[in-house]
């Protein structure tokens, strides 16, 4: 069960990725909550599934990748749906822990549009996903196999997804119990590579 902490700031934020867990708003104006599922779903990086349709999408190069330069614009598009859990009150932290170089973004442009993308946080080794958004066929997807690429280029090891979704299952993200999660994230938290953009 989710657990309610009225203070909200990136420190806090930071402590609670260090322990396992992670915020959600109950609505975009609502409180937020705190939450640390069992199971919880990960994808194994060195494991990374790309289906074969998508590596041809991938290889003719229909988007251009691009890493940190539109970060909130990224969350705003994440959040822009009927029903969210990205209020403003988390985009504001997020974006403070962008600026404090914990914050990334990866994002799929056509032109000067911004089609696609998806953001997270890093800490250790660990990079946590948060959300996703595509206006354009495929293009958040090409968004986490670019991320996935830049993970295991700069030594990362852990990629937490959260929750484990039919989108996700078919690039190879599993659920793992949370004793399991835990450990593999403290093992990440001593390892410092750096998200290179």
């Amino acid at each position: 069960m989710p657990s309610r902490n009225r203070e909200f700031s990136e420190e806090i934020l930071l402590e609670a990725y260090r322990q396992g867990f992670f915020p959600m708003a109950e609505h975009r104006h609502g409180p937020i909550l705190w939450y640390s599922p069992d199971p919880r779903a990960v994808i194994p990086i060195e494991s990374f599934h790309i289906p074969r349709s998508l590596r041809r999408i991938v290889r003719e190069g229909a988007f251009a990748i691009r890493y940190d330069t539109s970060f909130e614009q990224v969350m705003r598009a994440c959040a822009d749906r009927e029903d969210t859990w990205i209020s403003e009150e988390i985009i504001r932290v997020y974006v403070r822990l962008f600026e404090q170089g914990h914050g990334h973004s990866v994002e799929t442009w056509k032109g000067q549009a911004l089609v696609g993308g998806l953001y997270g946080v890093t800490l250790g080794s660990a990079f946590f996903g948060e959300s996703m958004f595509s206006r354009f066929s495929n293009a958040s997807k090409v968004a986490l196999v670019a991320l996935v690429q830049k993970l295991r280029k700069d030594g990362f090891t852990l990629l937490d997804t959260q929750f484990l979704t039919p989108h996700l299952a078919q690039f190879g993200a599993r659920e793992i119990p949370r004793e399991e999660y835990l450990n593999l994230l403290e093992r990440a938290l001593k390892q410092n590579p750096r998200f290179s953009g």
